[in-house]
């Protein structure tokens, strides 16, 4: 009868954990405190020029990763290589508010089929994100964005928008007359990306696409390469956003010899 009596309790305790308001088990948490836990990891990316009024302009959002000194953005976000001739240089601006963390960075690796970049810079190390293994998540997956958009305007507090993966689709979607082919669209590397319910604005660029319950990096969002590809048909582009999946992130990593 007592044995009977325990099984009965431990039942009814396990029950009444999973009731209990906002309790997170093992295999996620919750989106606030997802949040939490990645945003010292979600940095801005931004230029200096010393002659130049202001001295610093925001270009995009970055992400920390590996060794806690290598930061994953855009290739698009970064200035023009004629630009840095001109002593034009790359920061990193680590934390929020108006005294930020400014870290020199320096270019390691580029993949401008996939428009991707690594920087690294030196100093303490940074908390880095863990990417996803790889492979792609599945359509209405729970996803969320962190980074800095409109960043010259709204300063240096990052900004989580929460959506979906909508769908999984190829960057290129074949036209159906030349009117719509320019050659960026014919001479597009084909693969496929993550269309996400949610809006980007200019300086979101670049920003993790993270898994909503465990925080793992499964896409870096891209509102200006992928868009201009498959939205070219468009007389006014759409508020639909574009992610590039984690696998490429993987390879830039392993090409700079960073396993």
């Amino acid at each position: 009868m007592r044995y009977i009596q325990r099984i009965i309790l431990c039942v009814w305790a396990i029950l009444a954990l999973n009731i209990v308001p906002g309790y997170a088990d093992e295999t996620g948490m919750t989106l606030p405190e997802v949040i939490l836990k990645i945003t010292p990891s979600v940095v801005a990316i931004a230029t200096e020029e010393p002659l130049r009024s202001p001295r610093i302009l925001m270009r995009g959002t970055g992400f920390v990763v590996y060794d806690g000194l290598h930061i994953i953005t855009n290739a698009h976000v970064l200035p023009r290589p004629v630009d840095m001739k001109y002593n034009e240089k790359i920061v990193v601006m680590i934390g929020r508010g108006q005294n930020p963390d400014l870290r020199y960075a320096r270019i390691v690796r580029i993949d401008r089929q996939h428009d991707l970049a690594l920087l690294k810079v030196g100093g303490h190390k940074i908390p880095k994100f863990t990417l996803g293994s790889g492979g792609l998540i599945a359509e209405g997956t729970d996803i969320a964005v962190t980074g800095f958009p409109i960043g010259s305007v709204l300063g240096l507090y990052p900004v989580t928008n929460k959506g979906i993966i909508s769908a999984i689709t190829p960057i290129v979607i074949p036209q159906l007359t030349a009117h719509y082919l320019n050659p960026k669209v014919i001479s597009q590397t084909r693969y496929d990306v993550y269309q996400l319910d949610l809006t980007a604005f200019p300086g979101n660029s670049g920003s993790p696409m993270y898994n909503a319950t465990t925080g793992r990096v499964e896409g870096i969002l891209n509102s200006v390469a992928v868009r201009g590809t498959k939205e070219n048909a468009l007389t006014n582009p759409s508020g639909i956003s574009f992610a590039i999946p984690v696998i490429y992130l993987r390879n830039l990593l392993r090409d700079a010899g960073l396993k």
